[in-house]
């Protein structure tokens, strides 16, 4: 190593700028973005908290304890579409996560798409866990929850988010890392004491169906529960949202993506296991006596007090949880905009001197806002409209899945500095079997005695999100304004052109 600590970090900066211009771009975003503060952006953005104690009661009483192993076996699953996604991260590291990705591997077109589903998910998504936060912020603050109490509070974080957001890449970065530090400090801290002081469930419990079933068979009601784990682990493609603001991004973010799953799985599956040994009495749970366990539990372990002081951790989870959705969203919508690929790209994709899309970020606050705003006229519609969250995300994931396996049909072989070698064909083929099976397990109509558009909402909301897009797409071009590459990642691999892998990697490596 030679040189003094700043010569190196200027080094491998000036090294990112030339991996970037060689995939066709240049950025003005700051690389100050730390491996951990990438990774916190991921795990706030997956929020073990949030997603735990958003369904525990409403899957503990589908499936019982056992929607615990639900965790395990969806985090395995998911890890398969964390690597697939780390290969091509690390070769094309851009700002915008999934939509860049899909451009090189297969082409505007269907970049486009991608985009447009991922867009209005994480729109959607923002939405849902802003509105979620409601009944946590009541119970901390003692008054009585509503859903119009709700709706004002999901507009007043969405504006505090988007505010903390416009100031820069460092206060998000310190927010997301004092969010990660609060949400894991506090998982194991209530974990723990609850665990100790407070178990009422034998470990034995977590293979105890209590005889529920449907049609006779336990297994249907396992999947049902099992969209605790589905909503739970996402987020890791956020790392990739803000490559071009953290260093040496070609080996940091795949590395950042994979601890998002380990870290981020191991203390959702730590909180819950906690919760589910808490529970004083599992019948009534099961039977919808108590229709909201997490409060009970906390009540009864804490006091009211102490429960108030858990629903503070809980909310500062929720504020950095829409802080890196809001992140990851105008990163993308930058991304779009940088490509002419959207309407108003030449205000999308401007940075404030802060060097943040601010235009793309007050977007990214609006259309959330909008969605929300429509719970004070049409309740079901914003419930219909979040619902499209999940389905939307997972859609997008296996379109780059899919995109992945297309790219290596024509020749393409991952020259990033992280790749699965060999076991890259494997592995991506897994990821796409576990990927269509999580979503048919999503969609599955589970109402019978519901009206048809409510069972069948996901699968109608994709349909008309995708149809529109579809239709905006064939209609407008918009993927013939950019002349950014696109759909040359097997082309790379044919002509043995690594300059955007090996070469820069060999480069950084000298600059360290």
């Amino acid at each position: 190593m030679s040189g003094s600590p700043a010569a190196r970090a200027s080094n491998a900066t000036d090294h990112d700028a030339e991996q970037l211009r060689a995939l066709g771009y240049s950025s003005n975003f700051d690389r100050s973005m730390s491996l951990w503060e990438n990774f916190s952006l991921g795990f706030t953005y997956l929020s073990p908290v949030v997603g735990v104690y958003t369904l525990f009661g409403l899957c503990l009483a589908a499936g019982g304890p056992p929607m615990f192993w639900s965790y395990l076996l969806i985090g395995l699953g998911q890890l398969l579409v964390c690597l697939v996604f780390g290969e091509v991260v690390s070769q094309f590291p851009i700002s915008g996560g999934v939509y860049p990705w899909a451009r090189r591997l297969v082409g505007k077109r269907w970049a486009w798409m991608v985009g447009w589903v991922y867009a209005w998910a994480l729109c959607a998504t923002i939405a849902g866990v802003a509105i979620g936060a409601g009944p946590y912020l009541a119970a901390m603050l003692g008054f009585a929850p509503s859903s119009n109490a709700n709706i004002y509070i999901a507009l007043v974080l969405i504006l505090l988010s988007t505010g903390l957001n416009l100031v820069g890449t460092k206060l998000l970065a310190r927010v997301a890392m004092f969010g990660f530090l609060c949400e894991l400090v506090g998982a194991i801290l209530v974990g723990g004491y609850l665990l100790i002081f407070e178990r009422h469930q034998q470990f034995s419990v977590l293979f105890d169906t209590f005889d529920i079933n449907i049609n006779g068979s336990y297994l249907p009601a396992f999947l049902a529960a099992s969209l605790a784990g589905l909503f739970q682990y996402y987020g890791f493609e956020a790392c990739g949202d803000v490559a071009e603001e953290t260093p040496n991004p070609g080996k940091r973010i795949p590395k950042a993506m994979r601890m998002t799953i380990y870290i981020g799985g191991a203390a959702a599956m730590f909180a819950c296991l906690a919760l589910i040994l808490a529970v004083p009495d599992m019948a009534k749970v099961i039977a919808g006596e108590d229709t909201d366990p997490v409060s009970t539990i906390l009540a009864n372990a804490f006091g009211p007090v102490g429960s108030r002081l858990v629903m503070a951790v809980v909310m500062v989870s929720f504020i950095s949880c829409v802080l890196s959705l809001q992140a990851a969203a105008s990163r993308l919508l930058f991304a779009y905009a940088r490509d002419e690929m959207i309407v108003g790209s030449s205000l999308l994709k401007r940075l404030s001197a802060n060097q943040v899309p601010s235009i793309a970020l007050i977007v990214s606050g609006v259309v959330p806002a909008l969605i929300v705003c429509l719970g004070l006229f049409m309740a079901d519609a914003v419930a219909t409209i979040v619902g499209f969250a999940a389905i939307g995300i997972y859609v997008a994931f296996q379109l780059i899945v899919i995109g992945a396996l297309i790219a290596r049909a024509k020749g393409w072989r991952p020259s990033g500095q992280y790749t699965l070698g060999a076991w890259g064909l494997l592995v991506n083929i897994a990821a796409l079997a576990y990927g269509l099976g999580a979503i048919v397990n999503m969609v599955w109509p589970r109402m019978p005695d519901a009206a048809w558009y409510i069972n069948y909402s996901m699968i109608l909301t994709t349909v008309v999100v995708m149809g529109a897009g579809l239709l905006y797409m064939l209609l407008a071009k918009p993927y013939d304004k950019g002349t950014a590459p696109a759909g040359d990642a097997w082309e790379l691999s044919r002509s043995g052109s690594h300059a955007t892998g090996r070469a820069t990697s060999q480069g950084f490596q000298q600059a360290q």
